[in-house]
């Protein structure tokens, strides 16, 4: 029984009448709006109530007259306003009591009470007469017991408990009660935990339906009343469980979470791992090119500056000889001269043109030009293949190797020319060749003590995954091969459908 406080509900159409119970609480009713609590300036429907047409007091009961004759408690119409949850508890009179129609007679007062303790009724097929002091009250509660389930199409009994497979659709609870004094006057209500928000009553069928039951354990819930509305309020409890699928269960939930938070720690981890690496790549890149720096500078302006002042401390002894004197100034102006060189020298090597241009031959021509208008060398650049995009570290870190190779040529070598052969394949070569003095080949095995120029130059195709091979001979030249393998040097082309279909 469910209660609707709505403001100013609408009591309905038809005849209508208003009644008023020991407690001085003001009622209306009628046989199609239902029954209505009268407060103030508003009305509470009776969802629940019988449908009635009259009511009157007793000395004991309350009295409705509807379809039937009703007797309730006192305070019921109070009690089915205030406890939804409550089944309405009274007792009903009709054809198997002995009334010729349980239908009451319309219009207002249709009922009441004589003095001597009887009841009197208008029917729709005259008047019945109820002895009041003769009725018998029974405390007795009738029996609920579950009498079989149906699961899917399958009839089955019903057991202690009904646990239900995976992904079933269609469940019938069938229950009855036992009452032998009145079977056809018992009453009965049923609610499925998690599923009814209420109680609902039960139809002659004595049936509760469902299809799509949630994952769980749920209590199925029955109560009944004897014919007198006496309820057994606790009722049976059954349980009914639905099985999940192996993807709705806490353990599978807990394993997928587990394994999400295994993912984000992973990749939370490779994240980091390659921010240290892109951090510790940036370091070595200082680190190296400062170490480039501070071999170029040992191995030519620090040589020169020192050359400088052993000149210099020659013409402080000769200060009393003038030709020595202008001898020695001459000298110190052209090592001036060449310490501003390879000063120069440096500060080009450590351009990057990546950010200056994207073109490694011109880099390499326009280097290559610089070194030997600087030494008076003949230079010439050949490129071979089809020009392929490069990558900028692989490209900047082969312009050093190329350049420190031709500078190391124009100053070393006393060759009359430098020529340069840049190969477009499916690797990237880079070949430096000159026609001076060449290389001592324990030089090139061993480095020079306190020149670091082709260690320098090996150290940077190691960092970049490229082969370099260095041949030399005394007074037969010298050659710089570089190797950088296509996969390395050069960006891969998108295929056709990864520049036709850009992602989003």
């Amino acid at each position: 029984m469910a209660v609707s406080k709505t403001q100013n509900a609408p009591i309905g159409e038809g005849p209508f009448g208003f009644g008023e119970d020991r407690f001085g609480e003001l009622f209306a009713y009628g046989p199609v709006g239902g029954a209505f609590h009268v407060e103030e300036n508003r009305t509470v429907r009776l969802d629940g109530a019988p449908r009635i047409t009259g009511m009157v007091e007793s000395r004991e009961n309350l009295w409705l007259c509807g379809d039937g004759i009703y007797r309730a408690e006192p305070g019921s119409l109070e009690k089915w306003e205030r406890d939804r949850d409550a089944p309405p508890d009274y007792t009903r009179f009709d054809r198997a009591d002995g009334m010729n129609s349980p239908e009451c007679g319309g219009g207002f007062r249709n009922m009441a009470v004589a003095g001597d303790d009887r009841l009197w009724v208008a029917t729709e097929q005259g008047v019945a007469m109820l002895e009041l002091s003769q009725l018998r009250h029974t405390q007795s509660k009738p029996a609920i017991f579950m009498e079989r389930v149906v699961v899917g199409k399958t009839s089955q009994p019903p057991g202690r408990e009904l646990a239900l497979p995976a992904g079933t659709n269609h469940v019938e609870l069938h229950f009855d009660t036992i009452e032998l004094a009145s079977p056809e006057a018992i009453r009965a209500q049923y609610r499925l935990d998690g599923v009814d928000r209420e109680w609902l009553d039960a139809d002659a069928s004595v049936t509760a339906t469902y299809s799509g039951i949630p994952v769980g354990t749920h209590g199925f819930h029955v109560r009944a009343c004897n014919r007198d509305g006496v309820w057994d309020q606790s009722g049976i409890v059954y349980n009914v469980t639905q099985q999940p699928y192996f993807y709705e269960t806490t353990l599978f939930r807990l394993a997928v979470i587990a394994g999400l938070a295994m993912l984000l720690a992973a990749a939370y981890r490779l994240r980091l791992r390659r921010i240290t690496a892109q951090m510790n790549a940036r370091l070595d890149e200082r680190v190296a090119e400062r170490t480039r720096v501070a071999r170029d500078l040992h191995d030519t302006l620090l040589q020169t500056v020192q050359a400088l002042k052993m000149v210099a401390t020659e013409a402080i002894g000769d200060a009393d000889n003038p030709t020595r004197t202008r001898e020695t100034l001459r000298k110190l102006s052209a090592w001036l001269g060449q310490a501003t060189e390879e000063a120069r020298a440096s500060l080009l090597s450590l351009r990057a043109p990546a950010t200056q241009v994207n073109d490694l031959a011109e880099a390499l021509h326009r280097a290559g030009a610089e070194c030997a208008a600087a030494g008076a060398l003949k230079f010439t650049l050949t490129v071979k293949g089809a020009v392929r995009e490069m990558h900028p570290i692989v490209r900047d870190e082969v312009y050093r190797i190329g350049y420190e190779a031709i500078r190391n040529a124009s100053i070393h070598s006393g060759g009359a020319k430098v020529e340069v052969v840049l190969t477009y394949a499916r690797s990237l070569g880079l070949l430096v060749r000159d026609d001076g003095k060449g290389i001592d080949p324990d030089t090139v095995v061993h480095g020079k003590p306190g020149h670091f120029g082709l260690t320098g130059m090996q150290e940077r195709a190691t960092r970049i995954g490229a082969r370099m091979t260095v041949r030399s001979a005394v007074n037969a030249g010298t050659e710089v091969d570089l190797t950088v393998p296509g996969h390395i040097g050069f960006r891969q082309r998108r295929s056709f459908w990864k520049r036709r279909f850009k992602p989003v």
